[in-house]
Order: structure tokens, then sequence, then C-alpha cells
């Protein structure tokens, strides 16, 4: 396991951003998908797994059956990951992840919250290239076909088109598949979204982590460093207005960004 712990903005900056270098393309494309919390203290689980996880089929079912009835609310396609992704969307406990392209976008999610500003933070970043290598042979031929290096809920039809043909892809080993999901709004496709699975409805990604050390790492985001990092991700315009289209988007910035400034981590509280 990597762990770095941010020393200032501009060393956050290199954090984020290292190995970023792709020779093959001549760009700098990073391969890590970025997921932000408030506290360094919380786990990758699931929503489904903090609720219970024999009610993921019957969570789903009643999700397809009500959501129709809600105009616009349907995904293009009726396949089980549109509806996933869509449920994930919308706050459904499902066994999804949510993971962004964008690391400014994970440090929002890091500091959203001012109550929480006086306790560390943590981007934890995964590289979804290598954790693909390590896919059952069908998942792996999709990609090499679609030349992609993420799924697209399409593609993941193609190899399973239920959540029982998808876990029963590999039965001894667990894997992690990151897919990007449809363009259901502009909230999604303004946070750059991103989400992760893995076969089994109770599968933790945090043991898998352990198991493949050279995969990810965690960068810690100090409670001193908070309200710096909060103040220029608000002057380059990654704020709620922005990750959350609308009145509700609008509102929550502007009770944010007019808070008064704690002069120390124990004054959030």
């Amino acid at each position: 396991m990597s762990t770095t712990r941010a020393k200032s903005w501009s060393h956050l900056q290199e954090l984020l951003y290292e190995n970023s270098w792709q020779p093959s393309l001549g760009r700098f494309r990073s391969s890590f998908a970025y997921r932000g919390v408030n506290s360094e203290h919380k786990s990758l689980l699931t929503g489904l797994q903090r609720l219970s996880l024999e009610q993921e089929q019957h969570l789903l079912r009643n999700f397809r059956k009500y959501a129709r009835r809600e105009e616009g609310e349907t995904p293009l396609r009726d396949s089980v990951w549109n509806w996933l992704a869509l449920a994930q969307h919308h706050g459904l406990p499902t066994r999804l992840l949510d993971w962004t392209f964008s690391p400014y976008v994970a440090l929002h999610f890091v500091t959203d919250d001012i109550a929480t500003f006086d306790r560390d933070g943590v981007v934890w970043c995964v590289d979804y290239v290598k954790a693909h290598a390590l896919l059952p042979q069908a998942m792996r031929e999709v990609m090499q076909r679609e030349q992609a290096d993420v799924f697209t809920a399409e593609m993941l039809s193609c190899v399973a088109d239920t959540l029982a043909l998808f876990d029963g892809l590999d039965e001894k080993q667990k894997f992690v598949v990151f897919f990007e999901p449809p363009s259901l709004d502009q909230r999604i496709v303004n946070q750059f979204a991103l989400f992760s699975l893995m076969n089994g409805p109770g599968s933790c990604m945090e043991p898998w982590l352990d198991a493949h050390p050279d995969y990810w790492r965690r960068l810690i985001i100090p409670a001193e460093l908070k309200w710096e990092v909060r103040d220029k991700l608000d002057q380059a315009n990654i704020t709620e207005r922005v990750l959350f289209p609308g009145l509700d988007g609008l509102s929550r910035w502007l009770l944010r960004y007019y808070a008064r400034r704690c002069n120390a981590p124990s004054d959030c509280t």
C-alpha cells in the first residue's frame, strides 16, 4: 500500500498527477480512477453492503418497476447495467461505488462539507488499466475488441446480461470492473463519473486492494490543508453549482461559500 500525506497544495498536485505521462500516446493521461471522501477512516463499503446483501434483487426489481412511471427516468436501453447506473445515480443502495476520472472532482468531495474540516480526508486512486488486466478472459476480449480501457454498459452486456451471469464469470477469484455510466443527465457528465463493481454483492474492494498493493495509492488530505484546497477549487469553478446543475446545487454552493471560515480545525465542529 502506498499512503502519502500531502504537505501543501503544490505537493498535492504532484501526487494527483504522478506517473500520468503515457509514452505510447505522447500525452499526459492518468490511468487512475479517483474517489474522494472527507474522512480517512471511512471504508470502501458499498451502499448495498451497508444495508443488506440479501436485498439486492428486491431493490433493483422494484426500482425498475416504479421508475418506469417517472417520465424521462428510464434508461435508453433496458439492460441491468443501465438500471444499476440509474439507481446508483439517484441514491439507491447498490453494489456500485462512485469514482471519477477527475482528481479535482474527487477533491471536491473531500472538502464539500466544512463540518468535516477537523479531520483528515483521503483520495483513493486505483489504476483501472492494471485492474482490468486481471479480468476473466471473456471480459478482456471485449475490451481488446473495443480498444477501450474502461467498460460501458453495452460492453458489459456483451459479456453478461444479468448479475448472476456476471458473478459466475469467475467463482474462484474476485475482480474489479470500472465502467463509465451512460450520460443520464448533466450531473453525471460534469462529475466525469465512473463506477466500480465486483463479482458478488458482498465483495469488498479493500481486501482486493490489499492483495494488489502496486495497483493503487491513497493520498491523505490533512485537515489543516482543507481550507486552502476548498478555496482554490472554488476559484477553479469546481463547485456544487457545476457538479450538481440546478437550483439545489446553486443553493448548496452558496450555503458553503458564504459560511464562516474556521480559525482552527477544532472550530469547524
